[in-house]
């Protein structure tokens, strides 16, 4: 498999991808048509046909997603786009977003009309003020045009939009924070059941998916559940974008069938950079359980990824040379899990800290096989206690790493110093 499936990428390399004018050009809002030429829970059966899984990480059947939501509810029906991306190493919906915003509003009107939703909120990592804006001129081009406000398309159906910029939290990626966040609190997760689409924003039935999610909904209902269904693996069905960063020759955004490798994806990069070898890869992202060159070949669908020992979870692949350390590589994600912990539950506010500062203990060479056992039981410790994901995530590059590199740690306590030397790392700010 080497063919890359260029279908919300497509339109990547124009300079007007991210007008109105230039995605109706390529046959945007076509789909929209279509739909509305479709009762909704006929769009629904579409997309559980399809097999689409969500795309942000978790993997769960999007159409089944839809189906929970109870038939009636005194409280209005929401959909909520997450776009809070903002894990170490995950960089497509970002990028999405800027080139080809109004494939996620088509997608928008679309999936809201299947699940008989009136009222729309798309919410973005406060950061991005460049995608901010994008959306905000997607979302008006819309209005203008007719796809969104009252009688859309003459359709009877009316949905309303809102963009919401987040105040930099990561812990809003989780989707009931998300929720809180919205609704003007403090984004902390909440306790479920009862689970969103029972009770989720404002106390009503809420659908919660991620932005490439939503946004292969047209694809899907423009040429059919059996054509998305006909690509990736038998479990793992559709195309995903693939994020390549770190020592690559060529980092970017590849678009292709679930079930490709990175052997694959790596070929048409153009490699690991020129004069070095692999080393270790995340294969989802920097809170799922690392890989080597070993796993090269392991299929980056669902199902492989997870019977190799990992979670395939955001195809963020980060790609690390033999010139960077391990240690200090999994001391910089700890930083960041400590430092985004909410602080809610005790197992990962707590757990997180002292990954922190056991971690940068050991990277400078202070520490014994023995501190090793003691950051396996913290793990065990916060592995399946925590609130929410985020504290089992936190464990993923620690525990693999131990697995993994044992020798490269024990080599750290037997120098009494990294045996790493920064400069040779582009990622820790060195000369190639």
């Amino acid at each position: 498999m080497t063919t890359l499936t260029p279908i919300l990428t497509k339109n990547w390399d124009q300079a007007d991808s991210f007008t109105r004018a230039g995605y109706e050009r390529d046959g945007g809002y076509e789909a929209l048509r279509k739909a509305f030429r479709m009762e909704p829970d006929e769009i629904v059966q579409a997309v559980k046909d399809s097999g689409l899984r969500g795309r942000g990480g978790a993997g769960f059947p999007t159409g089944m997603k839809w189906g929970f939501l109870p038939p009636t509810s005194p409280n209005p029906r929401y959909l909520v786009v997450n776009a809070d991306e903002s894990e170490p190493g995950t960089c497509k919906d970002i990028p999405l977003m800027m080139a080809n915003p109004h494939v996620l509003v088509e997608g928008v009107v679309i999936s809201s009309y299947a699940i008989k939703s009136n009222l729309a909120f798309i919410y973005v990592r406060g950061e991005v003020l460049h995608v901010i804006r994008r959306l905000h001129q997607a979302v008006a081009e819309a209005y203008e045009a007719g796809y969104l406000g009252k009688d859309i398309l003459g359709s009877g159906y009316d949905l309303d939009v809102v963009v919401h910029s987040g105040a930099g939290a990561y812990i809003c990626g989780e989707e009931t924070a998300l929720l809180d966040s919205l609704e003007g609190f403090r984004g902390q997760p909440r306790l479920k059941p009862p689970f969103p689409a029972v009770a989720g924003l404002y106390g009503g039935p809420t659908v919660i998916n991620n932005v490439e999610s939503i946004s292969s909904v047209p694809s899907i209902i423009a040429n059919g559940p059996e054509w998305f269904a006909a690509m990736g693996t038998e479990k793992s069905q559709g195309f995903g974008i693939f994020s390549l960063s770190g020592h690559v020759t060529r980092p970017g955004q590849y678009e292709a069938p679930l079930g490709i490798t990175l052997r694959e994806l790596l070929d048409m990069a153009g490699g690991v950079r020129e004069g070095h070898r692999l080393k270790f890869w995340t294969p989802g992202g920097s809170s799922t359980p690392i890989f080597t060159d070993e796993h090269l070949d392991v299929p980056l669908d669902f199902e492989s990824v997870g019977a190799a020992g990992s979670m395939l979870g955001t195809r963020a692949l980060q790609i690390f040379d033999e010139t960077t350390c391990v240690v200090r590589a999994v001391l910089r994600w700890s930083e960041f899990y400590a430092h985004e912990s909410c602080g809610k539950c005790t197992p990962c506010r707590e757990g997180t800290y002292w990954y922190k500062l056991m971690l940068k203990r050991l990277e400078a060479g202070q520490g014994s096989e023995e501190d090793l056992e003691t950051l396996l039981d913290l793990s065990d410790n916060i592995l399946g206690r925590a609130f929410c994901a985020l504290g089992d995530g936190a464990t993923s590059p620690v525990v693999s790493s131990i697995k993994l590199f044992r020798d490269e740690y024990l080599r750290h306590f037997e120098l009494g110093a990294c045996p790493f030397d920064p400069a040779k790392s582009t990622l820790w700010g060195g000369a190639k």
